[in-house]
């Protein structure tokens, strides 16, 4: 999840970072298409026959925690790209976990049938400002990323749609509690967004093990 100095494409296919430490981009990668991809089946309406919660506990200890880990490794590495991408992200998912447990599941407990509608709808518009803070960040990062390999700005460019949408969708969602059409949309698009984070960390994997098994990823759009 980098680009070096020189423009370098990462992750290298030959030597380990010049800290001697692994690669932690497949490590952050992994986490982040793991949660993405649990909470984009609820919101595509997959998990019909589960809680819809599973992305929950996963969002503090693997899309959050693993994440923020990699971040720090990726400071340590001196690339700024992988540290402020899984830094903001993994940051992302624990605010997002509090934010169900210390906002969302407080006001559901306390609601009542006069109030329920409204209470719904602050929480989805909550959700919908959340979201469109991290897209204006995924924004310009998806702009950067240009500079990097194909597969990293692909899926931080289809991180972006997706969170477009599901800002639009819960800012028109009123007092819906089920997804509605649109933030199924974006349910559906987020699932493939971690199929392509996925694939670049599998990628960024096989090329730090330095064996005959290798991914393209491709080259940078603007070098």
């Amino acid at each position: 999840m980098s680009v070096s100095e020189d423009r370098t494409v990462q992750p290298s296919a030959t030597a380990l970072p010049p800290s001697g430490i692994a690669d932690p981009a497949p490590l952050g990668l992994a986490a982040f298409a793991l949660t993405t991809f649990l909470l984009s089946a609820k919101n595509a309406g997959w998990m019909t026959h589960a809680t819809g919660d599973a992305w929950l506990g996963f969002a503090f200890a693997y899309g959050g925690f693993a994440q923020l880990c990699a971040a720090m490794w990726e400071f340590r590495n001196r690339n700024v790209v992988g540290a402020t991408g899984f830094g903001t992200f993994g940051a992302f998912w624990i605010g997002l976990g509090f934010w169900v447990l210390l906002v969302v599941n407080p006001a559901v407990a306390a609601i009542k049938p006069a109030t329920a509608a409204a209470t719904v709808a602050s929480l989805n518009h909550d959700l919908g400002w959340i979201l469109l803070g991290f897209g204006i960040f995924t924004l310009y990062v998806t702009v950067l990323v240009t500079q990097t390999n194909v597969a990293l700005f692909t899926t931080f460019l289809l991180l972006f749609v997706t969170i477009v949408v599901l800002a639009i969708g819960n800012f028109n969602a009123g007092s819906a509690l089920l997804p509605t059409g649109t933030i199924k949309v974006g349910g559906y698009l987020g699932i493939i967004t971690a199929l392509v984070a996925w694939y670049t960390s599998c990628a960024g994997m096989a090329a730090g093990m330095g064996g005959k098994l290798r991914l393209p990823v491709g080259s940078a759009l603007i070098k």
